[in-house]
C-alpha cells in the first residue's frame, strides 16, 4: 500500500526537479503591433473592440465551443464529437484517480436508482397537536391489529431472505433501570491467562477510581480463583442475600492498572437488550408490575477503551488497595432516594407532568405535579454530600 500512494514519489520529484526554460512571455508571445488602435489615437478600435451587435462570423470549427457540455452525452475528440455506432451511453461519472473498478458500476447503478426513487414530499405537513395524536394511534394499530400487522410481511432491509419468526414489545427494564451501566473495551484480554483459556472471574472483576500525583486511571481486580467468583455469580440470584447474620464476603486482589485510551460520554444508539420470552414463571417487579414476554431495554451511559497502564514501583498512590473485600450492605437513605427516583421514570405515569407543567425553567407548578416538588428537594438536600466522596470526584475527573 505505500508504493501504491501518490506521496511516495514526492521525494524522488523534489530531489530531482524537472528543467523548464521559459521566456519571459511564458510561452505564449503576444504581438501588440497588430492593433494599432494601442499606439495611434486616430484609428479604428473596431479590431480590439467589436460591435456586439455585429460581431464577426465564426468559424465553423469553433462552433462547438459554444454548446454547453453537460447536456451532450457525446464524447469529444479534438474539439469535434467521435462518431458512435449504436445507441449512445453516459459520460461516466468523476472518479478519483486509484479508485477500485469494482466499485465503479455498483455507484453508477445506485445513483440512477436513487434519482428513480425520488418522491415529491407535500408541501404542507400537518403538525397539530390533534394530527400527531393521530399518528401515533395509527402506528399502535399497524402493531397491535391483526388485519395490519403479519410476521410474513416483514421483509429485512438489506437480506430479502431473512425472515421474521416472532414479535417482541419493548419495554424499560424496570429491575436495572436504577443501574448505571458503562462499556468498556480493553486493548488486550484482561487476567494472566491465554485467551483460549475459559476465565470465569472476568464477569464480575472490579474497576476501582485511582489517583497518582495528578493522573487519573482505573485499578483492576479480580478474584484468586475460579470457586470464588462462581460463588459470587451465585449469590447473586438469592432473593434476601442480607436475611443472614454474616453476610458473605468475596476478595479481589489487585491485578493491574488501565488508563483510559477514549471516552465517549453520549451514546444515543447503543442499549442493553433482555429478550424475555415468557418461559420463565412471571414475577412482579416494583410496584406491582407483571414481567411478561417482551423485550426490556437499557440504556447504556458512556463507552470507554482502555489500555495496560505501565508499573511503576517508584510512583506514589493515593489510597491504593491490594485487596478488596466486597459483601452486600444495605443502602443507605441517600442511595434510596436517588434509586426512587431513578425508577420513577419508568414506573410513575405522572413522570413527565413535571416538565410539561413547568411554569419557568427550574419551577415546577406544585398543583399539577402534587408532592413531585417536595420530594426533588428532599432528595436534593439528602444527596448534597453524596457525591463528595474520594471515587465520586476521581471518576468525574477522569470523564
Amino acid at each position: 500500500m505505500r508504493y501504491a500512494r501518490p506521496e511516495y514519489l514526492n521525494a524522488i520529484a523534489n530531489e530531482a526537479p524537472l528543467p523548464m526554460i521559459i521566456d519571459a512571455e511564458c510561452g505564449m508571445p503576444l504581438d501588440l503591433g497588430l492593433w494599432e488602435c494601442l499606439w495611434d489615437e486616430e484609428a479604428d478600435e473596431s479590431a480590439l473592440n467589436p460591435d456586439p451587435n455585429s460581431v464577426p462570423p465564426l468559424d465553423p470549427k469553433d462552433r462547438f465551443l459554444l454548446g454547453d457540455p453537460s447536456s451532450s452525452s457525446l464524447p469529444y475528440t479534438n474539439g469535434t464529437p467521435a462518431p458512435t455506432v449504436g445507441p449512445s451511453t453516459p459520460l461516466p461519472a468523476h472518479v478519483p484517480w486509484l479508485r477500485k473498478t469494482e466499485y465503479l458500476s455498483r455507484e453508477g447503478v445506485q445513483r440512477s436508482q436513487a434519482v428513480q426513487e425520488i418522491k415529491h414530499l407535500p408541501q404542507t405537513i400537518d403538525i397539530s397537536r390533534a394530527a400527531q395524536l393521530r399518528d401515533i394511534e395509527a402506528s399502535f394499530a399497524a402493531c397491535n391489529e391483526a388485519s395490519q400487522f403479519c410476521l410474513s410481511t416483514l421483509q429485512h432491509p438489506n437480506k430479502p431472505q431473512v425472515t421474521a419468526v416472532d414479535s417482541y414489545e419493548i419495554f424499560p427494564d424496570a429491575d436495572i433501570w436504577a443501574n448505571a451501566y458503562d462499556l468498556f473495551r480493553f486493548s488486550e484480554r484482561p487476567g494472566d491467562r491465554p485467551i483460549d483459556v475459559d476465565d470465569p472471574r472476568l464477569d464480575c472483576a472490579i474497576l476501582r477510581p485511582m489517583e497518582s500525583d495528578g493522573d487519573h486511571f482505573l485499578a483492576y481486580y479480580l478474584t484468586d480463583d475460579d470457586a470464588s467468583a462462581l460463588a459470587l455469580k451465585a449469590n447473586r440470584f438469592e432473593a434476601a442475600p442480607l436475611d443472614s447474620e454474616e453476610p458473605k464476603t468475596t476478595t479481589f486482589h489487585h491485578s493491574r492498572d488501565y488508563e483510559t485510551v477514549k471516552i465517549e460520554q453520549d451514546v444515543p444508539n447503543e442499549f442493553l437488550l433482555v429478550l424475555d420470552d415468557g418461559s420463565a414463571p412471571t414475577k412482579a417487579v416494583h410496584g406491582g408490575i407483571e414481567r411478561t414476554k417482551a423485550a426490556y431495554y437499557k440504556n447504556i451511559e458512556r463507552k470507554m477503551t482502555l489500555k495496560k497502564r505501565r508499573i511503576n514501583n517508584q510512583e506514589a498512590y493515593a489510597d491504593k488497595w491490594q485487596l478488596v473485600h466486597m459483601s452486600h450492605v444495605p443502602m443507605s437513605k441517600e442511595e434510596l432516594d436517588e434509586r426512587e427516583d431513578l425508577m420513577a421514570e419508568v414506573l410513575d405515569p405522572m413522570y413527565l407532568r413535571g416538565d410539561v407543567d413547568a411554569d419557568g425553567e427550574g419551577d415546577i407548578d406544585v398543583d399539577a405535579v402534587g408532592q413531585t416538588t417536595t420530594a426533588v428537594d428532599a432528595h436534593a438536600e439528602s444527596t448534597e454530600d453524596y457525591g463528595t466522596s474520594y471515587g465520586e470526584r476521581i471518576m468525574a475527573d477522569i470523564f
